[in-house]
């Protein structure tokens, strides 16, 4: 696997390439926006020849890339305004993503509300056709669904949800992003050997291992099945190191990044070096 993690960027996406050298990143996952705010100021040419500048130096080859979502998206919502919205943005976040050079953009689909699931996932699909269909033929950025712990009425949160929407949306630039606090929390026992064999091979058999292009590496600060996105430290957590150390040297994983988002250590400071530097030991 290819370690990384979400930088910040503060004072410029460009600078995420400073912090993955104190960290030791090997990929990054970025905002290029605010994740709480639908509003977004454009990018200015000197941000985007800054950011492709340091991305070249960093590491050669480029090392993946990708931008997060905001968390205002819900492809999901009944409410057509919600969901109108949700669609341009998620479109926005795709289109600065391809300025910049980023490869991959990440979203959480969104929640059903009072409406059930099914229709849930059939806006969500129809939203992303949208999406993809207003980029065009030529994909020069992925999107991918991330999988979701499963609070409230959330959809994506089994892998048969994540195969509704890719089947439904029928669209080759979509793809899924695996959390592993999310999996956990959703009550996917991926953690003992059993459980982790018996997990990727229901995701090869219901999604299919091609789908999968990134992991999102995150312990975990409630048990198993709590349905709750609540990250931890790796090795801090439920999860504990050992199953890490089975999904980083799994060889069909050896291309895939993998980006750490966990939270900052008691002291404040960024808890990725530390969790990469952990995650490096199992290797």
């Amino acid at each position: 696997m290819i370690l990384g993690a979400h930088e910040s960027a503060a004072g410029g996406c460009h600078h995420v390439f400073e912090r993955c050298a104190r960290d030791g990143a090997h990929a990054v996952q970025i905002w290029t926006r605010s994740s709480r705010q639908w509003a977004s100021k454009p990018l200015q040419p000197d941000d985007v020849r800054a950011f492709k500048q340091a991305h070249a130096a960093y590491a050669k080859p480029k090392i993946p890339t990708a931008a997060h979502a905001s968390y205002l998206i819900n492809l999901a919502a009944r409410a057509p305004a919600i969901r109108e919205r949700s669609t341009a943005t998620l479109l926005e976040e795709c289109r600065r993503a391809e300025t910049l050079g980023v490869g991959q953009v990440v979203v959480h689909p969104g929640a059903a509300q009072d409406a059930p699931v099914e229709e849930g996932l059939a806006r969500v699909a129809r939203a992303l056709q949208r999406i993809c269909r207003a980029l065009g033929p030529k994909p020069r950025v992925r999107l991918l669904i991330e999988f979701t712990a499963g609070q409230g009425s959330c959809v994506g949160c089994s892998f048969e949800q994540l195969d509704a929407i890719l089947q439904k949306a029928g669209e080759r630039r979509l793809g899924v992003c695996l959390d592993t606090q999310h999996m956990f929390a959703a009550g996917v026992e991926w953690t003992t050997p059993r459980g982790y064999e018996r997990t990727f091979e229901e995701f090869d058999r219901v999604v299919g291992l091609r789908h999968l292009e990134a992991f999102h590496l995150n312990d975990s600060k409630r048990p198993l099945g709590a349905r709750v996105d609540r990250h931890e430290v790796i090795g801090e957590g439920h999860i504990g190191l050992e199953p890490f150390g089975r999904l980083v040297r799994d060889p069909r994983f050896a291309a895939v990044p993998g980006y750490l988002e966990t939270p900052p250590l008691a002291n404040g400071d960024e808890s990725y070096a530390l969790g990469l530097q952990r995650l490096r030991s199992l290797l």
